[in-house]
């Protein structure tokens, strides 16, 4: 395999694996825990407007998260996780120290790089955004 086959290989990997972290999130928020509950907890931590801040984190997450798996408006998916990811660690995670056990921000972190690299590197050749052309 050349490296081009491999690099595209590994995007394949990496688009699979966080598209499918958030688009679980997302989905939890709106069909197990219900975005209700998410409001309740988004007010508890001071996130401003928790219904539809609630609303909109659950979107975010299940659409962005198929649009990885898919691997169609990459880099927009990867932007709007990218900030998604940022508001997890200043509202929930940054006070907690690294580890996930304490709330903390490993997971958050590297699920932002993920999706940063992502977006600045695309979605690779096995991609609906390679087949369009994007």
């Amino acid at each position: 395999m050349s490296f081009d086959g491999l690099r595209d290989f590994a995007l394949l990997l990496g688009r699979l694996g966080l598209g499918v972290v958030f688009l679980l999130h997302g989905w939890q928020k709106f069909f197990d825990t219900g975005l209700g509950t998410v409001a309740g907890q988004f007010q508890t931590i001071g996130v401003p407007q928790p219904e539809i801040t609630a609303a909109a984190v659950a979107g975010v997450e299940l659409v962005c998260g198929i649009a990885l798996v898919l691997g169609i408006l990459t880099p927009l998916a990867g932007i709007l996780l990218a900030v998604d990811m940022l508001g997890a660690f200043y509202f929930v995670h940054a006070t907690h120290g690294p580890f996930v056990e304490n709330q903390g921000w490993e997971l958050v972190v590297a699920l932002f790089v993920g999706v940063v690299m992502l977006a600045a590197v695309g979605a690779g050749r096995f991609s609906l955004d390679h087949v369009l052309g994007g």
